[in-house]
């Protein structure tokens, strides 16, 4: 029997195979509906706290760090303790935080609770994938891996639509509140549905200084530093973009709230094609050619927007180049963290945890750039998303090279 085998189809005895990836799903999910459900509000969040767009978006940047640093820890203490107990610590958390979120009255205490909400919820994140590699062998977890991240796409579809819905109906704290129903209802689920998937003989051999020395090896390891770079650097692109696009096309275009959800939800929509043509061909491809193919796709779309941008904003080519960019995110990611993970299998929450938390802290760092840049037009966010693309190129680089 190959190793995962057995523990998959009992876990799938347990819960279902179908409920099993929607759970995994919806806490996966977790970063994403607490960045874009509360998008189209945040010209109102500025109004309604009497502050400046630099530091409502500073409650993005402040997110993704702390997304970023929590998963680190969770990582290798799940290694060493299992993954439901700390998954279900960090979700409670989250949804303290959130509740704090609710009832800020200044954007100083929003992030603030922004930044503990992330730490909360990079549990659920995290620990995800790391389930998925517990329970199955190498290739079927890449195909889960990508079917998680089809599956999860629906988040950000939804989220901005939801959000501008509850916006109108409820004001901006009513999209927290919408956050923290989803956290309750992730406890929920988490407690009464999901089985432990690291049995205790697997990690009892592993002190909790070992878990945490295998960052330095991964970071030593040129394979995993060009895959960090590969899926990261894609990510970070993505979240330039949602930093920067409600200024760029609700205020700089005048798009309304709705259309610009709209438009968020397409680019969902090219992330859910994408990842289902990768778990349609990733037997056939393979996980090394469809992360070729990514990048390349990536930084083509990274090449239209600058130009669009450049040529006096012209509105098509900017859509097509975010579309093109935006949709090969979850593809490079699942690909990549589960090579990674399959190259350190006594370390797989660590693997998972670096990668992710990789991924949210390059976000950070490309959400602080477009920031700092912003000069009133949409060259900062053309600039970075155009950056990160070209080193997505070279970790892809580096990590074929290194293979080698």
């Amino acid at each position: 029997m190959a190793r995962g085998e057995g523990k998959a189809s009992n876990t799938h005895d347990r819960i279902g195979g179908g409920r099993f990836l929607l759970l995994l799903g919806m806490l996966v999910a977790f970063g994403p509906l607490a960045t874009d459900l509360y998008l189209p509000a945040l010209p109102a969040i500025r109004a309604g706290l009497g502050t400046t767009p630099e530091a409502v978006q500073l409650s993005i940047t402040v997110f993704l760090g702390g997304f970023s640093i929590g998963m680190l820890g969770y990582g290798p203490v799940s290694d060493r303790y299992g993954r439901r107990p700390v998954m279900l610590g960090g979700i409670g958390l989250f949804m303290v935080a959130s509740l704090a979120c609710l009832l800020a009255t200044s954007v100083e205490q929003l992030i603030v609770a922004r930044f503990v909400q992330a730490l909360g919820g990079g549990a659920a994140s995290v620990l995800a994938r790391a389930v998925v590699r517990d329970v199955f062998s190498q290739t079927e977890a890449l195909r889960k891996l990508s079917l998680l991240a089809m599956i999860t796409a629906i988040a950000p579809l939804l989220s901005p639509l939801l959000g501008s819905v509850i916006l109108d109906l409820g004001g901006w704290r009513a999209t927290f509140a919408a956050v923290l129903a989803w956290g309750i209802l992730s406890l929920a689920t988490v407690f009464f549905l999901l089985p432990e998937t690291l049995p205790a003989e697997r990690r009892g051999q592993l002190s909790l200084g070992k878990a945490f020395s295998a960052y330095l090896r991964l970071l030593g390891d040129p394979v995993a530093v060009g895959l960090l770079l590969a899926g990261g650097m894609s990510f970070a692109g993505m979240f330039a973009y949602i930093s920067a696009s409600p200024y760029y096309f609700i205020e700089l275009q005048r798009f309304s709230p709705r259309a610009y959800s709209v438009l968020f939800a397409a680019n969902a929509l090219g992330i859910f094609a994408a990842n289902y043509a990768n778990s349609r061909l990733l037997r056939r491809c393979g996980a090394v050619t469809m992360i070729g193919g990514g990048c390349v796709a990536g930084f083509a779309g990274a090449l239209t927007l600058l130009l669009g941008v450049s040529l006096h904003d012209y509105v098509p080519a900017v859509v097509l180049g975010l579309f093109l960019m935006v949709s090969v995110t979850g593809l490079l990611g699942a690909n990549c963290v589960g090579l990674l993970m399959e190259r350190y299998p006594l370390n797989t929450g660590a693997a998972a945890a670096l990668f992710v938390s990789g991924q949210f802290g390059l976000g950070m760092l490309a959400s602080a750039g477009v920031s700092a840049l912003h000069d009133g037009s949409g060259l900062p966010m053309a600039g970075v998303i155009t950056a990160t693309a070209s080193l997505s190129m070279l970790g892809l680089m580096l990590f074929r090279h290194s293979s080698r």
